[in-house]
């Protein structure tokens, strides 16, 4: 038997967004049947948003977070070794990027399953397109720690090693402006900073510049998505 593919789907980074998709992928979308979300309502409301007239009662539907074991993992897969085509999409942006599904992916080459990732947004990439910082070299850390001690020592600590590579990171989006103030706290004066926020978005708003001047700027980035970015002065 012929097997299945793993289609890794990107969803939008939110509703603004959604026009950006485009009709090749829509169609090759409405002819899935099986699904992996990150969460099942983020799922189910991307796919209704872009084919509105695809029945949600004949979607067949796995549930893929932190949580999941590996056991149900390999279940997810079934589909494509019984020859159907599935459907990867997380919350917002591209799946197994700062996202669930690396795991999934892992088991489906074990598989010998096609993978196959479409064209769609990454906010981190964006973030870094959009930054003017070093994109040969760059790594993303995800959170930083909530705890002032551990925050400060890995503040630093990126701040060397932006140096050479640019570093990103992200904030839960209600203590944006709180993590911002600790950057321009301890970061040396020439480093320079970019906060991209509501990437792709109709409120979309990238500000890149040095700490001294982030020092007088007047900001308000809470409850925004946003990536931050950092890469100290080569000078």
């Amino acid at each position: 038997m012929i097997k299945g593919s793993l289609y890794l789907i990107p969803n939008s980074l939110g509703v603004s967004s959604i026009s950006n998709i485009a009709e090749a992928q829509k169609n090759l979308i409405n002819k899935i049947q099986y699904y992996v979300f990150e969460n099942e309502r983020p799922g189910r409301a991307f796919i209704k948003k872009i084919l509105p007239e695809k029945k949600q009662s004949e979607l067949l539907v796995n549930i893929l977070n932190k949580r999941t074991s590996l056991e149900f993992i390999k279940e997810f897969l079934k589909p494509c070794l019984n020859g159907f085509n599935l459907g990867l999409i997380s919350d917002a942006g591209c799946p197994g990027i700062a996202d669930p599904g690396a795991e999934l992916i892992t088991e489906a080459h074990k598989s010998g399953i096609k993978v196959i990732p479409l064209v769609g947004p990454s906010s981190i990439l964006l973030a870094l397109m959009a930054s003017g910082m070093n994109g040969q070299e760059f790594k993303f850390n995800g959170y930083l720690p909530i705890d002032s001690t551990k925050r400060k020592e890995k503040i630093k600590l990126l701040e060397k090693k932006s140096s050479t590579a640019t570093q990103l990171f992200m904030e839960t989006p209600y203590r944006n402006d709180s993590l911002i103030k600790d950057l321009i706290k301890y970061l040396k004066p020439s480093t320079r900073m970019c906060v991209a926020c509501d990437l792709t978005l109709d409120s979309e708003f990238i500000k890149s510049n040095k700490i001294e001047n982030w020092k007088r700027a007047n900001y308000s980035y809470n409850k925004r998505p946003s990536i931050f970015l950092i890469q100290s002065d080569l000078g």
